[in-house]
């Protein structure tokens, strides 16, 4: 028996990430921000002075093109990179002053998108939806 595409978990997963993300990627571009830019400055929001390299880890990407965005984003004045005392070549990442009052209404579209998605389930589905998706996800890190 063939497994009806529109009921696959996969698919189902895959297909939200991406509308939400279209969403999302559609109210960053009113702020003047990039997909790119966007993921990097909520990563580091909750990871400030985080080093480049566990960084790049983190994002799953590879040093030099997070170097590069980077990079681009420092001459903009939206991060500052601080050399480590101990071991220069080490660097670590920070927002600037210049960036926050984004940040804040970068935040306030995240939340917004986040509840036009959830808005037609219950606060019990929703918790339900979450603590399904974590053990997934647990399950997965695991294997990986």
């Amino acid at each position: 028996m063939e497994e009806d595409y529109k009921n696959n978990i996969g698919f189902l997963i895959h297909d939200v990430a991406r509308l939400m993300r279209n969403l999302f990627d559609k109210r960053m571009s009113e702020l003047g921000l990039t997909r790119s830019q966007w993921w990097i400055l909520n990563y580091l929001y909750f990871n400030e002075g985080i080093n480049q390299s566990e960084f790049a880890k983190l994002l799953d990407l590879e040093k030099a093109p997070l170097s590069r965005l980077l990079d681009r984003m420092e001459k903009k004045g939206w991060i500052i990179r601080k050399s480590d005392k101990v071991d220069k070549r080490i660097k670590t990442v920070f927002l600037s002053k210049k960036i926050k009052p984004i940040i804040i209404k970068m935040r306030d579209k995240a939340q917004q998108t986040r509840q036009e998605a959830l808005s037609n389930l219950s606060y019990i589905e929703d918790q339900n939806l979450r603590h399904y998706l974590k053990r997934i996800k647990e399950t997965l890190v695991n294997k990986s």
